[in-house]
């Protein structure tokens, strides 16, 4: 741990830094921006995500060993800046589909595009907090930027319910976490750092107030990943976002809270008392892993609006999360980089299937039901192409990234057999979820156009889709060098995962 602050510290989190500085520059801008060049802003914000990813790279070789800066505040290490591209990634992408969109719908403005990177800086924060207070910091940062940006849509009804509800849910949840935190700290002896915290465990699990506030930071963090039962924000949300927000969302908000509650989880309260006693959160975290997914896919089984459709499909694969979370708190090894992975492929596939909800409307006719997708494949082959492979990720079909996302989260349960059961649960309900995934698939090339598309075009929203395709292939293609990323020991690699699953 460095003791005093020193300049050279900086650069260790040089990425967020530079999103907040150009979140800054671009609020200025936007004052002196005409209508006409506010597309110019959402520019500055790609060019500032590929500057950070650029830095990110160069602090990958040194990040072997995880190093604590500002009196243990935050740490760098490979798990912090594997998320941290995913986020990058994000932010950078959702600013590519923003624009045309925004045009179209008649509300574009500077702001927008410099709250999608505060939002990103916050996220970052989150991955790499070793103490509650930075914690506590990235995620309201996170979430204050996202509550703005899905109530952005100021002519839209939708958009505001759909913001005050989750405001009200998210000052909700963090009220819970700051008294867990409160109550955690004042049981430890006034420890607020992860490490500190696993140091007064063996004490302080004597107290039952200790095991309340864990479970209070548990629930808080529950919310975010829109875990059942705190998942009722996450439909009406998503649908009145505008629709690049609601990607945004899905990926980046979703793998900023598990990339917290794994570090959380995995440090602070590690310990066997709270992971294995009649209390402990393995048990509990099993159930809710199996509820979360379970009915978030029966309950997207009954949705015609493609949004509602994707936020229960969403609130599902937090369910699977869960698994590899449980995992690797059992002690697994290969569940930790198994979560990054999905993490990861889990972004690009959700980013691009919103995308692709935002391209096929226009302000006239959004198209957000599955009928309104029928005759696609007719008329766009090439972004009906693209829908299909992220719809095919969503489910775990081969050989996407998603199909190995899964693959590897429960081939990793697996090695605890405590956790069999779980693993059936979730292959079951990766085979229900298909169905609903396909229904959008056959409405696109089996259904005939009932009216002309008009869809809402433009170069930079060609290019997100791309992106996002090329990137669910990549990982589909090389999925065992993502993974080894994410992992000091390498684990299987794609051929090896197919030939078990062929035996």
């Amino acid at each position: 741990m460095n003791a005093a602050f020193d300049s050279s510290q900086l650069f260790a989190y040089a990425p967020m830094l530079l999103l907040i500085a150009m979140g800054c520059v671009i609020l200025i801008a936007e004052t002196f921006a005409r209508a006409s060049s506010r597309t110019g802003l959402a520019w500055l914000g790609v060019a500032s995500c590929v500057g950070a990813m650029g830095l990110l790279v160069a602090q990958w070789p040194d990040a072997a060993t995880p190093t604590t800066h500002f009196q243990g505040m935050l740490v760098v290490d490979r798990m912090a800046l594997y998320l941290d591209g995913a986020f990058l990634s994000a932010a950078g992408i959702t600013l590519l589909f923003a624009p045309p969109y925004l045009r179209e719908q008649g509300f574009e403005f500077g702001e927008f595009y410099a709250l999608v990177l505060f939002a990103a800086a916050g996220m970052m924060m989150v991955v790499h907090a070793e103490n509650f207070v930075s914690l506590l910091i990235g995620i309201e940062t996170m979430s204050l930027a996202a509550y703005v940006l899905t109530g952005c849509w100021r002519r839209s009804l939708r958009s505001s319910e759909g913001a005050i509800k989750y405001f009200l849910m998210g000052a909700f949840a963090t009220g819970f976490l700051v008294y867990g935190m409160a109550l955690v700290y004042g049981t430890t002896g006034g420890e607020l750092s992860y490490a500190g915290i696993a140091g007064k465990v063996g004490t302080a699990a004597k107290t039952p107030l200790f095991y309340l506030g864990e479970y209070f930071i548990l629930i808080a963090l529950a919310f975010k990943v829109a875990a059942v039962p705190f998942h009722m924000w996450a439909p009406d949300a998503y649908e009145g976002a505008p629709t690049p927000v609601t990607g945004f969302m899905a990926a980046g908000v979703k793998a900023a809270a598990f990339g917290g509650i794994v570090r959380l989880l995995g440090e602070a309260f590690s310990n066997p008392l709270l992971v294995f006693d009649n209390a402990g959160w393995a048990s509990i975290l099993s159930v809710l892993a199996a509820a979360t997914m379970t009915l978030g896919n029966l309950a997207a089984l009954r949705q015609e609006n493609v949004k509602r459709l994707l936020a229960y499909s969403s609130i599902a694969h937090a369910g699977y999360l869960l698994i590899g979370v449980v995992a690797a708190g059992l002690g697994v090894a290969s569940a930790k980089p198994a979560v990054l992975f999905y993490l990861v492929g889990y972004t690009f596939t959700t980013l691009g299937a919103f995308g692709v909800v935002a391209w096929i409307g226009n302000r006239q006719d959004e198209r957000l039901l599955v009928d309104d997708w029928a005759g696609l494949g007719a008329s766009r082959p090439a972004v009906a192409l693209a829908m299909t492979l992220f719809l095919l990720s969503l489910g775990g079909v081969p050989p996407t990234g998603g199909f190995f996302g899964k693959f590897y989260l429960f081939k990793a349960a697996m090695e605890s057999p405590q956790l069999t059961w779980l693993v059936v649960v979730g292959v079951l309900n990766s085979v229900v979820s298909v169905y609903y995934y396909l229904r959008i698939a056959v409405a696109m090339y089996f259904k005939d156009a009932t009216r002309p598309l008009a869809p809402t075009d433009g170069a930079s929203m060609r290019a997100g889709l791309l992106i996002t395709a090329i990137a669910v292939v990549v990982l589909g293609v090389f999925p065992g060098t993502f993974v080894e990323w994410a992992s000091p020991s390498p684990l299987p690699t794609a051929s090896a995962a197919s030939a078990a699953l062929a035996r």
